[in-house]
Order: C-alpha cells, then structure tokens, then sequence
C-alpha cells in the first residue's frame, strides 16, 4: 500500500495494547492519528525515525494522580510523565480536587497535596476547564470533581463531623453542576481523617448526582487493615445506590493495622 503521510516509525517492536503478542513493524501517523501499522515499506514519511531495537506502544494512562495543579502550569510540568510513556493523567482523586473550591487560608491536609490556597481559586468546574483549555499541556487529563473539596466549601471547612442536611444538598447540587460541566465522577477519600467523619449515608447523598450522567465513583476506602471488608463492601453499597460504576483506587490489604471506621460495620445484604 502506497502512500505518504507526516510520520513513519520503522522496524519497532510494537505493543499494540490489545494484549497481542510483540511484533516487529511500522507505524504511519498522520496528523494526531495512526494511520496504517504493519509493513510500510511502501509507504513514505515527511519524516522517518528508524526504530530498530526500541519498542514502540500506546501512551500510558497514569489513573491515580495528584497532577491537578501539574496539568495547568503547560508542557514543562509533565516532561516528568511523558518521559516516561505517560499520555494520559486521572487527576481530583481521594475526594481532592482543585475545583469547585476557593479558599483564603492555606487548605487543611490532604487537600494541601495540591498547593497553598493561591491555587484554590476555581469557583466551579467550568473554570478549571477553562484553565486547561488556556494553559494546555502535552498530557490529556480526566479529571473528578472531589468530595472533601466539596464539603470544605459546604461546610465553612467544619469537616471534622458528619454533614448536615443543608450542606449535604448543597454539596450534590455542586457535584451536578460540575458533571455537567465536564467532571468524569465523583471521588471519596474516606481513608483521610477529615472524611472519615462522614457517615456512608453522607456520600450516598451527595452522589446520588452521578445517576444523572453516568459518572463515575472512585474512592480511597476507609480502611485497607482490619476493616478492608467492611470498606469493599461499603464501597459496592454506594456504587449500587447511587447507580454508579465504582473504582477502588488503592485494593491493598497489607496497610499498617488501624482503626479509622467512622460508621458501624456495613452488613451484606
């Protein structure tokens, strides 16, 4: 098949991502696409990089970060990423997310994994897209709306307690308006001492939202010790009443032994 087009990688290993074994071969690009993969040997590059002895993949998802902040300061904050293969980044994990959240006193842990609060300037998540759209960078970044970033804001940073009502209803309105705006889902870190205070009835409230979209629930459980049970069991609870599709970002059960469980053990049904 002949033809010409921007790229051509020749003679790589090539690890196609779908679990086939390795093979040698070529890669065509073409703008921001593959074009053709396979023997090329017909086929021309604008520009051609011989490969020989190096392999060749898809771009990696790094699906658990704090790259939050990382993904606005443009391509020199993530050479660390895409030197390593990294394409793409989940950021607004273990209930922190930079949006919808603006604060004037520096954030308590671990929302302050993502900076002093001359980052928290994002009233919604339609501003933290707008950033990303202003201040491009060379990763593509999915990004969650986060639950302790919620209730700082609900709760006038009271976060040692159980929500009430009133600020349970203005966190779900909060989380809706930021999937509709362009958030993936929803995050919980149950496991952090500030979120370990809100009861399962709590999160189940406030993601009710996901429903609506078809969001998604991730969530760094309350326990990976001796209630790693109760908490994977906890976790399908909210996924199932909530309607949502669950992911469980740290599956660990090697964790020191504590005891951080704010609620009574959840009971299968």
């Amino acid at each position: 098949m002949a033809f010409r087009c921007d790229l051509i990688i020749r003679d790589a290993t090539i690890l196609d991502g779908t679990g086939a074994p390795r093979f040698q071969g070529d890669v065509a690009v073409e703008g921001d696409r593959i074009r053709a993969v396979g023997d090329l040997s017909s086929a021309s590059g604008t520009r051609e990089v011989i490969a020989t002895g190096r392999a060749l993949a898809p771009g990696f998802i790094d699906a658990h970060t704090h790259d939050d902040r990382a993904v606005l300061c443009g391509p020199a904050c993530q050479h660390c990423k895409v030197s390593q293969g990294v394409t793409s980044v989940v950021v607004g994990n273990c209930g922190v997310s930079l949006a919808p959240l603006r604060v004037s006193k520096r954030p308590i842990p671990p929302l302050d994994l993502l900076g002093d609060e001359s980052w928290f300037t994002l009233g919604s998540f339609a501003e933290y897209a707008d950033a990303l759209t202003r201040n491009p960078t060379n990763v593509n970044t999915l990004a969650f709306c986060g639950h302790m970033s919620l209730r700082v804001e609900a709760m006038d940073g009271d976060v040692y307690r159980a929500a009430n009502d009133r600020e349970i209803a203005q966190m779900q309105s909060r989380l809706r308006e930021a999937l509709q705006q362009g958030a993936a889902g929803f995050t919980t870190g149950l496991y952090y001492p500030p979120n370990a205070q809100a009861p399962t009835d709590e999160v189940i409230a406030v993601g009710e939202a996901l429903a609506e979209v078809g969001g998604i629930y991730m969530t760094h459980m309350r326990d990976e010790a001796d209630g790693v049970l109760d908490s994977i069991r906890e976790t399908l609870r909210i996924g199932r009443e909530t309607r949502a599709e669950v992911v469980i970002s740290h599956l660990t059960t090697n964790a020191p032994c504590r005891k951080t469980s704010a609620v009574p053990p959840i009971r299968s049904r």
